[in-house]
């Protein structure tokens, strides 16, 4: 089965997509790789769906990505008296970090390293940055605070600390014994929630190993500060929008947006833009004009995928929320303004023989009409590297791998295909030329070009470039 897009498109499995038939039709719509969604959901209900997904894949004879998300520490007030709190502008509050049945003057807040971060003039974002309170002292055991936007404050609402790195880390109890699970499971990419700091990473790092790839989640200002160093301890990221549009003005959303696109394709790493992106649909038959803009923007900023959240999870019309975002992809790549705009944001190559030949075969597949580039990888990195330059051409990525190959579901342009090992030049040729055409990506007389490292099976060692001719029949 043939995507006729180069982005790729992540969808969360939850209540309105669980059975084996939904999935299945969320495949065929265009789903690429299925998020599960630990903040929600048992393990027995990941296992069976993580056990469809890979029945399905036997089924469609096509690699599937799965993505688990871990939770992360959730910040949120304690109980309140009466169950709510109508707070006015420029009302005096404080928050106790014990207690329960709390009023005005002693708000549980059950998090000691928020006392221990925070000072004077910093903010406190509740329910989502519904309630904005502006704090006028901290002492170990309160924080005194005035109201800045009012609201009705309820039990267990979350608090974001937009002006503070907490001493907290990413990984829970909880998602400790989840992302256990989940490797045991076989799950391709554990996304990592809370990352305030490259340090984060080496943390989950210790843990995940080698068994799945690492998607860092950018969703706190901190993270911002140093995107480069979390970008290089990842293997991929995602543009959590959600939680970052809570702790920075909405305003500077859409230009961070790009330049974390930007500088995960200069490091060679996908990147995934995430939440809202048709969040009408979770209701709606149609998206909003603004949802599909959004879309689209992401796309011709050259994003690896973009993911459908609630949509695809617990909305009434999850197959419709796929198939659109297939559409408004194809259409945005299909669009006379895409390959100018993508091209403009091409990037300054890195002075080494794999990014070179990449390059090249990225240029000479282009300068010749050939349809396709056949990239044999090990690890995924020869494919992302001819994707880094976005290329008007399909990526043929052959792996003997078979985790590579649902890796490689995220990455841009990729079309994988797990395949045996080649031994022997002339065996390359033959099983490009074969895959190929299987594969209904070229046709005899056809050229193609074929990127490979020698010796074969060694990843990191991309250093040959061939142009082979389909043979006619």
């Amino acid at each position: 089965m043939r995507r006729h897009r180069r982005a790729k498109i992540v969808a969360t499995v939850g209540p309105a997509s669980a059975s084996p038939e939904m999935l299945k039709a969320l495949f065929v719509a265009g789903v690429d790789t299925f998020r599960l969604n630990f903040s929600h959901g048992t393990h027995e209900d990941h296992a069976r769906s993580h056990a469809a997904i890979r029945a399905l894949e036997q089924e469609m004879g096509r690699p599937i990505g799965i993505l688990m998300d871990l939770q992360g520490p959730k910040i949120r007030v304690g109980t309140i008296r009466d169950g709510r709190l109508d707070l006015v502008v420029d009302e005096a509050i404080r928050f106790l970090p014990g207690g329960t049945d709390g009023d005005r003057m002693s708000i549980p807040l059950p998090h000691p390293e928020i006392f221990a971060a925070l000072s004077p003039g910093d903010r406190l974002l509740i329910d989502d940055g519904r309630i904005r309170v502006r704090v006028t002292g901290v002492q170990s055991d309160r924080i005194d605070a005035r109201v800045e936007t009012a609201g009705v404050l309820s039990n267990r609402k979350g608090v974001n600390v937009p002006g503070a790195v907490l001493d907290l880390s990413p990984l829970t109890p909880k998602d400790r014994a989840d992302l256990a699970f989940g490797l045991e499971l076989g799950v391709d990419w554990v996304a990592l929630s809370f990352v305030q700091k490259p340090g984060d990473l080496l943390e989950a790092r210790g843990l995940v190993g080698d068994r799945a790839g690492l998607v860092a989640k950018i969703e706190r200002p901190s993270a911002l500060t140093c995107l480069d160093d979390i970008i290089r301890l990842s293997d991929a990221v995602m543009v959590a929008r959600g939680d970052l549009g809570v702790e920075i003005p909405p305003e500077e959303v859409p230009g961070r947006q790009k330049e974390i696109v930007r500088a995960c394709r200069l490091a060679v790493k996908p990147v995934i833009v995430a939440t809202q992106m048709l969040d009408s649909m979770v209701s709606s038959p149609a998206p909003t004009r603004a949802e599909a803009s959004d879309v689209a923007t992401a796309i011709y900023d050259g994003a690896d995928a973009v993911m459908l959240s609630a949509e695809s999870a617990s909305g009434a019309y999850p197959v419709e929320s796929v198939a659109m975002m297939d559409r408004i992809i194809r259409s945005t790549e299909q669009h006379k303004m895409y390959r100018s705009l993508v091209q403009a944001a091409q990037l300054e190559e890195e002075h080494t023989a794999p990014h070179a030949v990449a390059a090249a075969a990225a240029a000479l597949a282009e300068g010749i009409e050939a349809p396709t580039i056949v990239a044999f990888t090990s690890s995924g990195t020869t494919a992302a590297r001819i994707a880094r330059k976005r290329p008007a051409v399909s990526i043929l990525a052959i792996t003997a791998n078979e985790q590579v190959s649902r890796r490689l579901c995220l990455l841009w342009g990729a079309h994988s295909l797990r395949a045996e090992d080649v031994h022997t030049y002339e065996d390359m040729v033959q099983r490009a030329v074969d895959c190929a055409q299987e594969e209904e990506f070229a046709h005899p007389g056809e050229l193609i070009v074929v990127v490979a490292g020698v010796p074969f099976g060694q990843a990191g060692t991309t250093n040959n470039l061939r142009v082979v001719q389909i043979p006619r029949a």
